[in-house]
């Protein structure tokens, strides 16, 4: 079971590894860099090979990095185009250093300018990364829960962007549950389940899933609301993750919890909560 959580890189990028070690993980996805700002850091040849040597000696095979909140790589107003590019572009740079897997990506936000324009936007931004940066780190691109104005939260939208990609081989699709639920995706009991990853499979192709992340839904079934629930206590439910536990084409995918930490629980109460549901 490749099961785990987003880790805190506090201190030295290399702790990541030591917190999700400490959690009982098999994968795990962390920011390599502040995600609140636009400037981070170059990453020393120590700080890399710390990690990379930490990763080793654990036996981590998947491990995901995640892009910074501010950039968006959809948007239409130039300026913050170009600097999210920019963005994309040293994080793909800072994925392959430190020898992840997967880069996962929100699609961002079209600022109202439109589904077409955001498309557009967005297959730019990850052609322009594609062909700046060699290696073997594959971007994916993440499912939206339907906010206004946002990019990718329908299947078909985020088929659209693969298809203006130069380098398909290098690009595949991150599946939030917290996201597919609340853009209108059922995934409450095996029959939803079965039928929301046909569609996935008919629009985009199983094949492309390569990560899952594993979040509750605050929000109910199509309320476009991107609030993250504890695994059991939102609205998809217990009975929804088990059976997506179960499901052949998700087993044996990274699964990574992005859940809150409050008075109900944390990364390690969830990630226990997982283990029960998926024996």
């Amino acid at each position: 079971m490749l099961l785990g959580a987003h880790v805190s890189i506090s201190g030295t990028i290399d702790k990541a590894v030591d917190r999700a070690v400490e959690l009982k993980c098999t994968t795990f996805q962390i920011f390599t860099r502040n995600p609140r700002g636009w400037k981070a850091k170059k990453l020393t040849d120590e700080e890399v090979e710390d990690f990379r040597e930490k990763m080793k000696k654990y036996g981590f095979r998947v491990a995901v990095s995640h892009m910074p909140y501010l950039p968006n790589i959809s948007s239409p107003q130039q300026q913050t185009f170009k600097k999210s590019v920019k963005s994309l572009i040293e994080e793909f740079e800072r994925t392959n250093l430190l020898g992840l897997n997967y880069l996962v990506v929100h699609i961002g936000s079209h600022l109202g300018k439109g589904l077409d324009v955001g498309i557009k936007r967005a297959a730019e931004a990850v052609n322009t990364a594609l062909s700046k940066v060699e290696g073997s780190v594959m971007i994916l691109l993440e499912n939206m829960a339907g906010q206004k104005n946002s990019v990718g939260s329908r299947f078909e939208d985020v088929k659209r962007i693969l298809n203006l990609i130069e380098y398909p081989d290098r690009v595949g699709v991150c599946l939030d549950t917290c996201h597919a639920f609340a853009a209108g995706y059922d995934l409450r009991t095996r029959e939803a389940i079965d039928n929301t990853l046909n569609d996935f499979d008919q629009i985009i192709g199983i094949k492309l899933l390569k990560v899952v992340h594993i979040n509750d839904s605050k929000g109910d079934l199509g309320s476009h609301l991107d609030r993250h629930e504890h695994i059991g206590m939102g609205k998809i439910g217990e009975n929804g993750f088990r059976e997506l536990f179960h499901h052949p084409w998700i087993r044996d995918l990274p699964l990574i919890l992005e859940t809150p930490v409050d008075s109900r629980g944390d990364f390690a109460t969830n990630l226990e909560k997982c283990r029960e549901l998926y024996l």
